[in-house]
């Protein structure tokens, strides 16, 4: 079936509508679309920005924790070996008052090396710590874009 033009009404689609006493078209706009399909595109394309949006800040999270659990992880480790540096210490200074005897000295040297120990994890640690960003630099970015974007999208 062929509409008064000769084309297919079915296939062509964005064809202007005649009208039914001049046999002339209507007036063409820009844009043949309707404003409730406008609508419908500006909601999918939102819809689209914001879970876009979402995926970039949960990958950024990702990454951020991430560094941000190895530095928290030797901060542990630098609590746990700071209680044993100060059971060690306190072994050893009993021992020390207590008895006199030369296995104070080893009680202290083990106290001593486990307070190095805490003290390399807790620099390590801070470090680590200081490396995080959780700014989301490219969420950001790409927020300030897409407000550009609607701005546009809006005059």
């Amino acid at each position: 079936m062929t509409g008064p033009s000769g084309t297919d009404p079915m296939t062509d689609l964005h064809a202007p509508a005649a009208t039914s006493t001049s046999g002339s078209y209507a007036a063409e706009s820009s844009d043949s679309r309707s404003l409730g399909e406008i609508v419908g595109d500006l909601s999918n394309d939102l819809t689209t920005l914001v879970k876009q949006e979402l995926e970039l800040a949960r990958t950024e999270l990702k990454a951020e924790a991430s560094k941000a659990g190895k530095g928290a992880g030797m901060l542990g480790g630098a609590g746990v070996a700071g209680l044993l540096a100060l059971i060690l210490a306190s072994f050893a200074l009993s021992y020390l008052l207590d008895n006199w005897m030369p296995v104070e000295l080893a009680f202290l040297i083990t106290t001593l090396l486990w307070a190095i120990v805490g003290a390399v994890l807790a620099a390590r640690g801070r470090a680590e710590l200081k490396k995080t960003n959780p700014q989301l630099p490219k969420t950001q970015q790409t927020l300030k874009e897409d407000a550009a974007w609607a701005r546009a999208q809006k005059s």
